[in-house]
C-alpha cells in the first residue's frame, strides 16, 4: 500500500471489510499491513473521514467479534477429526 495516502487506505480497508465481510486479521493479511493498524484505521481514522462507513464496517466487525467463538470451536473440531483419521 505504499504511496497510498492514510486517508485513502483507511477508506480502501472499510470498503474491502463490507463488500468481503472479512476479518481485520484477513484485511491485514490482504493489503499487507498489521492489524493493529487496519483497527486503527477503520475504528479511529474514518470516523474523521467518512462516519456513515465507519458504521457501515463497525457492523461488520462487530458481526464478526460475535461469531468468533463459533470459529474457534469449528477450527477445533476439524483439527481433532484430522488426528482422528489418523
Amino acid at each position: 500500500m505504499r504511496g497510498v495516502s492514510i486517508e485513502q487506505r483507511a477508506v480502501n480497508l472499510a470498503h474491502y471489510i463490507i463488500d468481503s465481510k472479512d476479518t481485520v486479521r484477513g484485511a491485514a493479511k490482504k493489503f499487507g499491513v498489521s492489524k493493529s493498524t487496519v483497527h486503527k484505521d477503520v475504528s479511529e481514522r474514518l470516523l474523521h473521514i467518512n462516519q456513515a462507513l465507519a458504521l457501515e464496517v463497525r457492523q461488520v466487525l462487530d458481526e464478526n467479534k460475535a461469531e468468533r467463538h463459533i470459529r474457534g470451536g469449528l477450527a477445533t473440531k476439524l483439527k481433532y477429526e484430522r488426528e482422528h483419521r489418523k
